[in-house]
């Protein structure tokens, strides 16, 4: 960004590597089942493809949250809005963006997560870096569900 723009809105980006192919790792974020043992400690209901009922629910947040697909282009890239407070626009949503890109002849993926459009607040930033925090948990437990069969989550929230 040169110096004459003017920041918009506050988005982070995290990233992680998994040691598995693209389309395991795809399916471990479009799956209700899968996101259910690892992520949404509530539970996750419908798969991630444009026009499913899907929302998540989460122990340290009960109440489900409703979740919009705007796009799924399996194995590389799925972008969701979900419910943010404090956002840029005053939707009340933001968008969340998963990319993976294959590495090493697709035996690893490179899971990148962005959120956008939070406010330049100091509640949009408390709610974009606690955003971040759960999207960087989110991609520690899903190398440990994808590599090996293991819940991170399990008992760390209530």
């Amino acid at each position: 960004m040169n110096e004459k723009q003017a920041l918009s809105e506050l988005t982070f980006t995290v990233s992680g590597r998994v040691s598995r192919p693209s389309h395991d790792v795809y399916e471990a974020i479009a799956d209700p089942d899968q996101l259910s043992r690892y992520f949404t400690t509530g539970g996750a209901r419908g798969r991630l493809e444009p026009g499913a009922d899907v929302s998540w629910d989460f122990a340290d947040f009960p109440g489900r949250f409703p979740v919009t697909v705007v796009e799924a282009a399996p194995p590389r890239r799925i972008v969701i809005r979900w419910e943010g407070t404090d956002t840029a626009d005053g939707s009340a949503s933001t968008t969340t963006t998963f990319e993976l890109q294959p590495l090493d002849d697709d035996t690893r993926t490179l899971v990148t997560i962005t959120e956008s459009s939070w406010a330049l607040t100091p509640a949009g930033a408390k709610n974009a870096f606690g955003n971040c925090e759960g999207w960087t948990g989110m991609l520690a437990a899903l190398k440990a569900w994808v590599e090996h069969g293991i819940n991170l989550r399990d008992g760390f929230y209530r």
